[in-house]
């Protein structure tokens, strides 16, 4: 139920990989990764998680994640068919930015919102999209930077409210991952700001500057944005109950935790859960 990191297998010597998923449901976990992803919906339907967005997702679908970028897809309970995707991840900076590339570099930079494409221009690139399975070495490279110089031309759609921060100072990256991994592990109990503060060697006044400043928020909004989205999950891949939720996320008021839903979910719980199972 947390967001994890994966590791995507590249290396020195690959630094491109593009494949097929195709088993009866989408099962990977919400995660995220250094690496930027394409991904293309051939079979399934279901909600998506991309950042601090929950949406439906359909055939035909294409979305690209900049690093970093927390995602998910999970298949309705109501689907029987096979779910399959065509998924490309590649390391960041392998293409220069050169003049010629820079409307790619500006779609990527929307990529850290997560970016969709309309139906009618992903059905353009399909073959384009099948075809970087069949490829490796030069021809994937090359043939993928064909791809994002054509995909940057369509009209997108930015997904995410919040912008997730990358490219940061290695100081400012060390002391947002400790953070993150301190939520992913203690999200379920009270966290004070005080302990944050101590995590990371500021004060407490300091640690809130820096964090609003870097994530564009205040550290408790972020932490009630985490566990609301863990608890839309949790609504969808389990039949605990409303209550049980609320305590697993790290709650402990239920009339709070309904207000801090509809605050950051739009509806109620038991609303959201009817919407998105039906």
């Amino acid at each position: 139920m947390k967001p994890k990191f994966e590791k995507v297998p590249l290396n020195n010597q690959k630094s491109i990989i593009a494949f097929r998923y195709s088993e009866s449901s989408f099962d990977a976990p919400w995660h995220f990764h250094p690496q930027h992803e394409l991904t293309f919906i051939e079979k399934s339907k279901g909600t998506k998680f991309i950042g601090d967005y929950v949406g439906p997702f359909d055939e035909e679908e294409l979305v690209l994640v900049r690093s970093n970028v927390p995602h998910c897809w999970k298949n309705s309970v109501l689907t029987d068919s096979e779910c399959s995707s065509i998924v490309i991840q590649w390391n960041k900076g392998i293409y220069a930015r050169v003049p010629e590339m820079e409307l790619v570099f500006k779609m990527l930079k929307s990529a850290s919102k997560g970016i969709i494409f309309s139906k009618k221009d992903t059905r353009e690139v399909f073959l384009l999209i099948k075809e970087l399975l069949k490829l490796d070495g030069t021809q994937l490279y090359l043939k993928l930077q064909n791809l994002l110089v054509i995909l940057s031309g369509f009209e997108y759609y930015q997904l995410s409210e919040k912008n997730f921060i990358d490219d940061l100072p290695s100081e400012f990256s060390s002391r947002i991952r400790k953070i993150h991994n301190y939520v992913e592990n203690n999200y379920q109990k009270k966290i004070k700001l005080s302990e944050m503060a101590n995590l990371v060697n500021m004060s407490e006044q300091s640690f809130s500057r820096f964090f609003s400043k870097i994530m564009g928020r205040p550290f408790f909004t972020f932490l009630n944005e985490y566990r609301i989205n863990l608890a839309k999950r949790m609504l969808m891949d389990t039949d605990w109950s409303v209550r049980e939720i609320c305590f697993a996320c790290g709650y402990e008021s239920v009339p709070f935790f309904h207000r801090q839903f509809k605050k950051f979910g739009d509806n109620t719980p038991s609303s959201y859960r009817n919407k998105h199972l039906k």
